[in-house]
């Protein structure tokens, strides 16, 4: 009995690695850099800064525009006069720079949480792409060296890319 057991259990065993595993790797860095969605998400985060910057610049054309106008109205006011007007265009200032940083640290937040999404989804759509393609590994290649060697056969990178990219158009 024992050695039935045995022989069924070898058996398995040989089957098993008899089994031809399909692995592929996907260069990260070119998958994500390349992929049509991160381009227009970078795209759009670079013209909400250059919206921001020049909202910024248009402030600080207004604060030094103010600045000289409370220097000239009040530059030969009496020393109390001048500290009170001075003190309440800084206040004001200040306000409107506590603003100026709240806004770009939504901004950056923003661009951030949507980067993260994206990965999330890159993450999905590879699994889904090694499911449906038989894989029973699709490794990462990056700089940290998950994958220090590949086969080039072995490199779906830009099939994955394409499929990636066709998912997005639609």
């Amino acid at each position: 009995m024992k050695k039935i057991g045995l022989v069924v259990v070898s058996a398995i065993l040989l089957s098993s690695c008899n089994q031809s595993q399909k692995i592929g790797f996907v260069d990260n860095s070119k998958l994500i850099n390349e992929y049509q969605e991160k381009m227009d998400l970078e795209a759009q985060f670079e013209k909400e800064k250059q919206a921001f910057q020049k909202k910024n610049d248009s402030l600080n054309v207004v604060y030094q525009a103010e600045a000289e106008d409370v220097q000239l109205k009040y530059g030969n006011a009496p020393q109390s006069t001048q500290e009170e007007k001075y003190q309440i265009f800084g206040q004001k200032w200040q306000r409107i720079q506590q603003q100026i940083q709240m806004d770009q640290a939504a901004i950056q937040r923003n661009y951030t949480t949507q980067i993260d999404s994206l990965i999330n989804n890159i993450d999905k759509k590879v699994e889904a792409y090694g499911e449906k393609n038989g894989y029973t590994f699709i490794l990462g290649k990056n700089e940290g060296g998950s994958v220090l060697f590949g086969k080039a056969e072995t490199d779906i990178t830009d099939a994955v890319l394409k499929e990636l990219n066709d998912s997005y158009k639609k």
